[in-house]
């Protein structure tokens, strides 16, 4: 059984394989073709945590992620995982993944799908709200499927939107500032009340709202919710997501259901708001690239060693 660690996962995962890959699951997973429960969930209130077993099969993989987030977290990463694979054929434990980048960069890259999807393909301005990993995983996979003629940033820190202004080009900007006549808008602040106002959204925004996971978490006000509402996976969405569940949303489509041309996408210059909550096909099709890579990078060790070969 293999144990990948963060490094061989960076080595191996990158954005212009991720991107691809993520669309084909998001179908599979919109066709059932993917087979997943909604997440289970476990409080740890003593210590501000909370910790989730997602499972999930896809053809010849069987996955679990383990995931803890302690958003209190100021000398480690508030998100910690680990993703196991086994044989969906025998039930063989195949390889144990650290989670964490994978989390990281899947969620950033099924929003820059869904911008892809639901923007014009032209110089747009984005707002990102928040500074933190999401905040700089957001704008790397955004701008490679928009161009970008600004970008603004807030924090509720300012100095820390300052530094991330500094290191990416971009502006630091008042709230309402940073979202008013942007063309898209990222939530990544970890917020549990409504942080995206509807009153400061443009008419035809792209919304990306990825930070409030729970039922009684909300980063949207109903304003803001009044729009074209898509989703990963809408029994997910109206178990987990307080956005949806507090404003009565309808949602529209799931992003897999848009790819696969089963939903037709929503009209050109309508809100669309995309609440991304996180789903175990993402993270498996994650570490299959990781898993798969590694492996074929052992084998081939492996014959130029002559492991195996008889003498």
């Amino acid at each position: 059984m293999l144990i990948l660690d963060e490094g061989q996962v960076r080595r191996h995962l990158t954005y212009e394989a991720l991107i691809p890959a993520l669309e084909q699951a998001l179908i599979r997973f919109s066709e059932g073709t993917i087979v997943q429960p909604v997440r289970s969930l476990l409080e740890i209130p003593e210590n501000h945590g909370r910790f989730a077993l997602m499972p999930v099969v896809d053809g010849d993989l069987l996955g679990v992620k383990l995931v803890a987030v302690f958003e209190e977290n100021t000398t480690l990463p508030t998100h910690q995982a680990v993703i196991q694979l086994f044989s969906a054929s025998t039930g063989e434990p195949l390889a144990v993944v650290d989670g964490r980048l994978i989390t990281e960069m899947r969620t950033a890259a099924v929003t820059a799908i869904a911008a892809r999807l639901f923007t014009p393909p032209r110089a747009l301005k984005l707002a990102i709200l928040g500074s933190g990993v999401q905040a700089r995983s957001h704008l790397t996979a955004l701008r490679l499927v928009r161009e970008m003629s600004e970008v603004r940033v807030w924090s509720r820190t300012p100095e820390n939107a300052l530094a991330f202004a500094r290191a990416t080009g971009s502006t630091a900007l008042p709230l309402e500032e940073a979202i008013r006549g942007a063309d898209i808008v990222v939530g990544v602040a970890n917020v549990s009340e409504p942080l995206i106002l509807g009153r400061y959204l443009s008419e035809g925004a792209f919304v990306a709202a990825v930070a409030a996971v729970g039922v009684n978490r909300r980063e949207l006000d109903d304003e803001a919710m009044q729009a074209i509402v898509v989703v990963e996976s809408r029994e997910a969405a109206l178990r987990e997501s307080g956005d949806i569940i507090g404003s009565d949303a309808a949602i529209y489509a799931e992003v897999g259901e848009i790819l696969a041309g089963r939903i037709a996408p929503p009209p050109e210059g309508k809100r669309v708001v995309y609440k991304g909550l996180g789903i175990a096909a993402e993270d498996l099709a994650a570490a299959r690239i990781v898993y798969e890579a590694e492996s074929r990078e052992q084998e081939a060790g492996n014959r130029e060693q002559g492991v195996g070969n008889r003498r």
